[in-house]
Parts: structure tokens; C-alpha cells; sequence
């Protein structure tokens, strides 16, 4: 399977590398200080064609497929991680889930929007008692006429406080779990729509995290996405693609650990020498090397099966695990090849170790991740079936 990237893909990944260091790198510290979400960085991105790449023409993307969205995602990540969730919540969220799924008046409606961000979206399965088990939430949509009305609450949702459209996973048949589950495109500006943030947290400080409460929310019975009681397959199949764009945000998190901690060691005089120069420290940055670039060749595998149209459950879990082992391990070595410095604010590492905890929880998590890898292997449930 050939990884080298093809002139367009390399395109995009330079154009990515300059903006995220003349656009992005300023102000990144500030950002996180300050827990500003730039809206502004995200349309940007946007009208560099970032979010169209795995969306076809039509809709108003480009179609260069999975492996460019994933080098350039890489690249912001390497940057702000912060900023890398608006891929998630874009289109390998909510826009290729209505491609997939949704019908011609959905797709035209809400894809180009999403592309350009003209709207922002968000995906809300979280709930307070249903994190991994997702089958177990509680929200509910009842059927009245040309409306469905829902009720419940999400949590942990990734641009609930500035979303202009959520998929919203309630059960339409309680009774049936999972497959009285049911997917539903709900805009913000919807009665009985509101949303609070949740500004506790450990990173991510410039990515908006909140709770989505739906009160008795009505919207049109159009709202719907595919037929009721697909809403699980849909979630399922939703996940291949965010765990994609996770994974190559580990990788991008990994590689800033990295570059910080070679720079350091490099600059940095201890007993008369470079710390660069002490064999602990070549075996700290040798390990980060490896698996950093072990962490790649999964991702872009993945990435590849999945612009070939190939079974690809497995491996995007196998990316997924190994990209936010990565990171966690090179911002851990990061931190301690820095010592004090590397404990504070005036070196990027400790935003990193901060940040890097979120891609061992998102879109499943680590055990999550070895629970599927491990059955696959033990023949007890198929990933790719």
C-alpha cells in the first residue's frame, strides 16, 4: 500500500503547514490562555477548500479524499489542537454523515454550509450516563404530526455554545436498544434548543466544549436523518470517520512534541554541554521518533483504505489507539526532557501534556479501542464485517 503523498496532497499540506504558522502559531498561546474560540481561524480555513476535501464537488468540496484531509488536519493539530476539532465537527462529522445518509434536500441544504462554514455543526451522543456505551442515553423524540419533539440532555459536545445545526441521537422506540435509535438534523435556532458551556477544563481551551439541553424541542418531521431505528448505524459509522481525524490530530500533537523537545535539547547547556549530547535524552527523543512515525504509517493506512473504499473499522481503531498513545507518550517525554520549563507556561510542552489527554477520550475511547482491536483478533466480533 503506497503512502507517498501525490502532488495535490502535498499541496495541501503546505498550504496547511503556512497558515497554521503564519495564522495560527501568534496567537495560539493567548487563545488558550484566554479560552478563545476563533471562528474567525475556522472560516479561513475554510476558504482555503480544509473541510471540502472529503466532500465531491457537488456539494461544494474539492474530493481529494481522505489522505489529504488527514496531512492537512495533521498540520493544524501540530499547532492547535484546539482548532483540529473543528474537522470533527465540520464534515468528518456531521457533513460526510448527511452525504452518507441524509436525502438531496438535506445534503444541498447543509453540506456547501458546512464546507464553508458558513454553518457551524456538532454531533451530540453524549449524555451524562452514556459516554461509551452509547446505546444507554436517555434523550427521546416523539413523533406529533409534521414535527418531532425531543427531549434530553448531551454533554461534552464540542461546539454546543456556537452551533448552528447538531445530530442529535435520541430514541424515537425507547423499547428497541439500540435500534429504536434515531438521528436527527436539529438547528440551534430551534424552539426548545438551548446550550451552556462547560469552561472546566483540563485542555482544549480553545476549542468550545458545552451541554445541549432540548426542552420539549420541536422540529420538522424533515429534520430526520434516514429512517427512524438507523440512528446506532448511523453513530457507528459516524465514529470511522471522527477517530480518523483524531488520529491525525495525535500525530500532529506528536510531532510538535517533538519538534519542541529536539529544539530544547538542542539549546539547552547542562555540565558544559548540550543536554542533546546525554545518551538518556537520545533515548527519550529516539522512542518519540518511533513511535511517532509508527503512529503515521497507521494513520495513513487508514486513511488510504478509506479513499479505496475498503473495509477500514480495524485499522481506524488500531490509528486511532496508536496516534493518542503517541502523543500522550511524547508530551510526557516532552515535559520531562524541559524539567521546570517544560512544567510551565512559557514553553509550549505544557499546553501540549495538557491537550493530549483529550485523543486517549474522544470519539471512543483508548480501551474502547483495544475492546474492538481485541476482539477482532480473538475472532469474537469481526471490525471490518
Amino acid at each position: 500500500m503506497n503512502f507517498t503523498l501525490n502532488e495535490d496532497q502535498l499541496a495541501f499540506q503546505e498550504v496547511a503547514r503556512k497558515f497554521a504558522r503564519e495564522e495560527i502559531a501568534p496567537t495560539v498561546a493567548a487563545d488558550d490562555h484566554a479560552s478563545r474560540f476563533r471562528r474567525d481561524l475556522v472560516k479561513k480555513m475554510a476558504e482555503l477548500g480544509f473541510y471540502g476535501c472529503v466532500i465531491p464537488e457537488e456539494y461544494g468540496g474539492s474530493g481529494a479524499g481522505y489522505l489529504a484531509v488527514t496531512v492537512v488536519t495533521e498540520e493544524i493539530a501540530r499547532v492547535s489542537a484546539a482548532l483540529r476539532v473543528s474537522f470533527s465537527t465540520q464534515v468528518m462529522g456531521p457533513g460526510l454523515t448527511i452525504l452518507k445518509w441524509g436525502n438531496e434536500e438535506q445534503k444541498t441544504k447543509y453540506i456547501p454550509a458546512l464546507c464553508d462554514a458558513d454553518m457551524l455543526g456538532a454531533f451530540a451522543m453524549t449524555e451524562p450516563n452514556a459516554g461509551s456505551d452509547v446505546g444507554s442515553m436517555k434523550a427521546t423524540a416523539v413523533r406529533h404530526g409534521d414535527e418531532y419533539i425531543l427531549n434530553g440532555t448531551k454533554t461534552w459536545i464540542s461546539n454546543a455554545q456556537f452551533c448552528d445545526l447538531a445530530l442529535v441521537f435520541a430514541y424515537t422506540d425507547p423499547t428497541q436498544r439500540p435500534r429504536g435509535m434515531s438521528c436527527f438534523i436539529v438547528e440551534s435556532q430551534s424552539p426548545g434548543f438551548s446550550s451552556r458551556p462547560l469552561e472546566d477544563k483540563l485542555g482544549l481551551h480553545g476549542s468550545p466544549t458545552g451541554e445541549i439541553i432540548l426542552e420539549d424541542c420541536r422540529i420538522p418531521a424533515g429534520a430526520l436523518l434516514g429512517r427512524e431505528g438507523e440512528g446506532f448505524k448511523i453513530c457507528m459509522s459516524m465514529l470511522e470517520n471522527t477517530r480518523l481525524s483524531c488520529a491525525a490530530g495525535g500525530l500532529g500533537l506528536a510531532r510538535a512534541c517533538l519538534d519542541a523537545a529536539v529544539a530544547y535539547a538542542n539549546d539547552r547547556q547542562q555540565f558544559g554541554q548540550p543536554v542533546a549530547k546525554f545518551q538518556m535524552v537520545q533515548e527519550q527523543i529516539a522512542r518519540m521518533v518511533v513511535e511517532e512515525e509508527a503512529a503515521r504509517l497507521l494513520v495513513y493506512r487508514a486513511a488510504v483504505m478509506k479513499d479505496m473504499g475498503l473495509p477500514n473499522n480495524r485499522e481506524t481503531s488500531i490509528a486511532k489507539y496508536a496516534a493518542a498513545q503517541a502523543a500522550n507518550h511524547a508530551a510526557d517525554e516532552a515535559v520531562k526532557i524541559l524539567g521546570a520549563y517544560g512544567y510551565s507556561e512559557e514553553y509550549p510542552v505544557a499546553r501540549y501534556y495538557r491537550d493530549a489527554k483529550y485523543y486517549q477520550i474522544v470519539e471512543g475511547t483508548s480501551n474502547i479501542q483495544k475492546w474492538i482491536i481485541g476482539q477482532d483478533a480473538l475472532g469474537i466480533r469481526k471490525a471490518n464485517r
